[in-house]
């Protein structure tokens, strides 16, 4: 079982290949809007290829501590290293974004008047893909996650399980090294919350992406190799 461990102020800068695909050392997070210390001195170690699923009662700071891990925020105080490298004021977030992390979220985005195809294929503008490569491309990861028949579907002619498949195809679009996964099943019956954690699990089982799953659900969470639980803020237990 790999684990997410505290690190030691000191953490190399130099990018290895065996290094935690991300670190948080020290990381605080304060909003001055409401006086709200969201993240509280966190250090974190999360190793390549793990699956983590973080717990937390509303308000404990499990979504915040996503957005740091997922470069969509940067933190008040405290480092985030990627892959050994520290995350600086000039890094390129977007690129950093777009050819590393995908983002599943309970509530799907997917762009309305787009069908599934075309939802899948956003992130591919980014790349060097021509539009035929990203279309076969699209196709590939709809059928991965077993849309084969539903390409030409727009959202709102998917049921929320589909939608979500959706979701996950287009987090795949750049073959991310770490997929984060905040509330993946919140919005789902219970089947299909079944299907698209088996989605996800075997993503991280049988191509070795890291998966980081938020969740209020103790089923959900025991699928994960580890889980850390957060309270006001802080890791209180791995």
């Amino acid at each position: 079982m790999t684990k997410a461990s505290e690190v030691g102020t000191q953490a190399n800068t130099t990018m290895l290949s065996d290094s935690p695909i991300v670190s948080l050392v020290g990381v605080t997070k304060h909003y001055a809007e409401g006086n709200v210390k969201a993240l509280d001195n966190v250090s974190l170690d999360i190793a390549r290829g793990d699956f983590l699923s973080i717990m937390g009662p509303s308000g404990s700071g499990k979504s915040t501590m996503l957005n740091m891990i997922g470069a969509l925020d940067r933190p008040t105080t405290g480092d985030v290293l990627f892959s050994g490298q520290r995350i600086q004021s000039n890094t390129n977030l977007d690129q950093l974004r777009s050819q590393q992390i995908g983002f599943v979220f309970q509530s799907f985005y997917l762009l309305p008047n787009l069908t599934a195809l075309e939802n899948v294929q956003i992130p591919m503008f980014e790349t060097s893909r021509d539009s035929q490569q990203r279309i076969m491309h699209a196709k590939r990861l709809l059928e991965q996650v077993g849309l084969a028949n539903r390409v030409n579907h727009l959202p709102k002619q998917l049921s929320n399980g589909q939608r979500q498949r959706v979701a996950i195809a287009r987090a795949l679009a750049n073959s991310p090294a770490m997929v984060l996964a905040d509330e993946p099943t919140g919005a789902l019956d219970s089947q299909s919350g079944i299907d698209i954690m088996k989605v996800l699990s075997e993503l991280n089982s049988q191509h070795g992406t890291t998966l980081i799953v938020v969740t209020h659900d103790q089923n959900i969470a025991d699928q994960a190799k580890q889980t850390i639980y957060i309270k006001d803020g802080q890791v209180v237990a791995t």
